[in-house]
This record gives C-alpha cells, sequence and structure tokens, in this order.
C-alpha cells in the first residue's frame, strides 16, 4: 500500500503547480515585455528597468503583511480577490501611454504578484511530505521558474512582430484563466487559523526569521544577474546583430532546467544542499561570461545551458534550505522572504545593470553581473563553514557536559 503521508502527486499539488505556472507566465511576460516597450519609446534603458523596478517594489511592500497574516486569512478567498484585482489593473493597461501611470499600474500589479505567489508557494509547501521537501520544492519551483524563463520567450517572440497591446491581451486571459482554476484549490486547514491566539510580540517574527535569512540574501544576489538576463537580453541581441534569436536563450534555458530539476530535489533530499549550490554557482558564472563574449547564435544557446543549469538548482534549492531551517508554523514566512528576496533582487538588478549598460555596453554589463555571482559563492562558503563550526562547538559542549 502507498504510504498516503508521503505522497507527493496529489491533485491539489498538480493544480496547485499549473496555477503558478500560468500566473508566472502571465506576469513575468510584462516583466519582460514592458521594459522593450519602454526603450523602445523614450530610448533610455533605465526607464525601461524602472517599470520592473516599481513591480517589483510592490511585491516587496505588501509580502511582509502577507507573511504574517497568511496563518490567519482564508488562503483561497484572498487568492481569487487578488486575481480579480489583477485581471483589472492589466485591462486598465490597454491602450495607456502614460509613463507615470503606467509605473502606478505596474507597482499594484506587483502588489498583486506579492500577494498570489506567496499564497500558492505557502499551499504547495502545505501539501508536500516532509521526507520529500527538496523534490516538492523543485517541483514547484520548476512551475516559477518555467514561467519565468517561458515568459521572456514568449514576450519577445510576440513584440517582433505584434503591437504591445497583443501582449497585454495576452496576459489578460492567463490572468482570467488562473482565476478560473483558483476556485478548484482547497484550504488544506478546516478551522481557520484566525481561531488560533498568536503570542504577544510574534508579529514581526512572521515577517521575518533570521534562520532564513541567508540563504534568501544568497537568492537577491543571483536575481540581480537573472533581472539583466531577462530585462537586457534583447538589447544584447541588437548589439550583437542576433535580435531575431535571443528568445531562443529562455527557450534553452528551460529545457536545462527541466534536465536538472528533478535530479536536485533529490540529491537535496538525501545530501543536502552543499552538493549543489557551488557547482551551480560556477554555471552561472560560465553563462554569464560567455553572453558578455557572444556575438553569435551558437554562443547564446551555450551561454543558456550553463546559466539554465544554474537557474534550475539554485533558486529552488536556498528555497528549501530557507524552509527547511525554520519552524513548521514559519513556512509561510520562509516563502515570502524568498520571494521577496527574489523580487529585490530583479528590482535591483533593473536599475542597476540598466545604468551599467547606459553607461557601457550591454555586453561589459553582463560581464560585470557576473561578479555577484563570485561573492555568492565567497558568502556561501563563509556561512556554511561558520555554520560548521557552531554545529561542531555545540556537539562539543554537549558530550563534555554527559562526561561530567
Amino acid at each position: 500500500m502507498t504510504d498516503q503521508s508521503s505522497k507527493l502527486w496529489t491533485t491539489q499539488f498538480v493544480m496547485v503547480i499549473v496555477l503558478t505556472f500560468l500566473f508566472f507566465l502571465c506576469l513575468q511576460s510584462l516583466t519582460a515585455g514592458f521594459p522593450i516597450f519602454i526603450t523602445g519609446t523614450t530610448g533610455s534603458s533605465s526607464k525601461g528597468g524602472l517599470m520592473t523596478t516599481f513591480f517589483m517594489l510592490g511585491a516587496i511592500v505588501i509580502r511582509p503583511f502577507i507573511g504574517i497574516f497568511v496563518h490567519k486569512i482564508n488562503m483561497k478567498i484572498t487568492l481569487i480577490s487578488t486575481l480579480i484585482f489583477l485581471t483589472l489593473t492589466l485591462a486598465a493597461s490597454l491602450g495607456q501611454e502614460s509613463f507615470s501611470l503606467l509605473m502606478l499600474l505596474r507597482f499594484l500589479q506587483g502588489m498583486t504578484f506579492g500577494i498570489a505567489t506567496t499564497l500558492l508557494a505557502t499551499f504547495a509547501t502545505q501539501l508536500i511530505p516532509t521526507k520529500r521537501l527538496g523534490e516538492g520544492i523543485g517541483y514547484f519551483g520548476l512551475a516559477t521558474s518555467l514561467g519565468t524563463s517561458l515568459a521572456p520567450m514568449l514576450a519577445l517572440a510576440l513584440l517582433q512582430s505584434t503591437p504591445f497591446i497583443w501582449l497585454l491581451g495576452l496576459t489578460i486571459v492567463l490572468a482570467l484563466l488562473t482565476l478560473v482554476g483558483s476556485f478548484f484549490i482547497k484550504n488544506k486547514r478546516s478551522e481557520p487559523l484566525a481561531q488560533t491566539k498568536t503570542p504577544r510580540g510574534s508579529v514581526l517574527s512572521y515577517a521575518f526569521d533570521k534562520k532564513a535569512f541567508m540563504p534568501t540574501f544568497l537568492v537577491m544576489l543571483f536575481y540581480i544577474t537573472f533581472s539583466g538576463i531577462v530585462n537586457f537580453i534583447d538589447g544584447l541581441g541588437k548589439e550583437s546583430h542576433i535580435q531575431d534569436h535571443t528568445s531562443l536563450f529562455f527557450l534553452v534555458t528551460a529545457v536545462a532546467m527541466i534536465v536538472t530539476r528533478p535530479f536536485s530535489g533529490r540529491i537535496y533530499d538525501r545530501f543536502g544542499h552543499k552538493f549543489l549550490i557551488i557547482p551551480s554557482a560556477i554555471c552561472g558564472i560560465v553563462g554569464l561570461l560567455c553572453l558578455s563574449q557572444t556575438g553569435t547564435t551558437g554562443g547564446l544557446i551555450l551561454s543558456a545551458v550553463f546559466y539554465g543549469i544554474a537557474y534550475g538548482v539554485i533558486q529552488p534549492t536556498l528555497q528549501a534550505w530557507a524552509v527547511s531551517r525554520v519552524a513548521p508554523d514559519k513556512k509561510g514566512t520562509a516563502n515570502a522572504m524568498t520571494l521577496n528576496f527574489m523580487d529585490l533582487g530583479m528590482a535591483l538588478g533593473a536599475v542597476s545593470l540598466g545604468t551599467v549598460a547606459d553607461a557601457t555596453s550591454f555586453h561589459k554589463m553582463f560581464g560585470t553581473s557576473s561578479v555577484l555571482i563570485f561573492v555568492f559563492i565567497l558568502l556561501y562558503i563563509l556561512v556554511t563553514t561558520l555554520s560548521g563550526r557552531s554545529t561542531k562547538n555545540k556537539h562539543s559542549l554537549q558530550e563534555q557536559r554527559r562526561g561530567a
């Protein structure tokens, strides 16, 4: 007989994964599309990056509050309401040319992104058996990663042959599909958590947990580099005269993630994150350095393979690490922090790397962003080394007490 407590592929888990993919495909298409649209109309890469920055700021502002109240609200009703509001803001963007109004709408859309992604991640982690945490989050992360990587490819393909309004229309359809599907999600708990008493002084602790800080900070560093790719790969293509093939980068990245994700989740559950982070980070460096030198479609594809491996392994591994470090009732907090630092990285990368690109070139910008992954590796080694020493010291003290 199958042990139901260790069953991963339930109907609800599949539903959450599908909705997560559709939701990320919807909003990340605009994350790639808006900078191209604004850069084309204003001639400024930094202004194009601001559209991503305001979107991510909206998510960053709202997520701490969702981390606090996720255990007290009806998550299904909140998700449905959020998706309805998202659809309205997307409809309001149709035909809009005011830069300031579009920034406001992007901020509001970012808030819906922050709420919905935190709720979907919490739904998923509630459904994943503890013994299969790495594998489960790996598959859930595949939905977010595929949505995030295929969305720019979709946006680039559409914008090469159709006006921007067509991309907006497609995102409205995707938002409506996600909304319809959300009615089929079930709240895991039969009794609302609002009935449980929250200890005094614990409100801040549900918005932030220091145990999850380092994994989520590393996520931020990596996502600064990913922001450069999503926002400015089109500029690199034009600079290299291969703009008709830049969408291939995201297709190859998606394939690399699909191949590596199942293995990385199982390796995490069996051996932990130490066997995954450094090799994948090195792949990320190689991918970015290849981008900084490429002038051909072959070079673009090669860089996509290496960066796709890095992206497919790093994000879910760090998320699983963050979730595993906190108490069971703080999973929502760890998820919110991971997603928030992902968005913070996207926001910082859009502005800072856009400024570097304006001052130098897109090739040099990608070379510069590879330095961040070097810093990522150094911090990871430092933290894991200090953590290992702390664990040894604790075991040593316990042995001394037992001997006394």
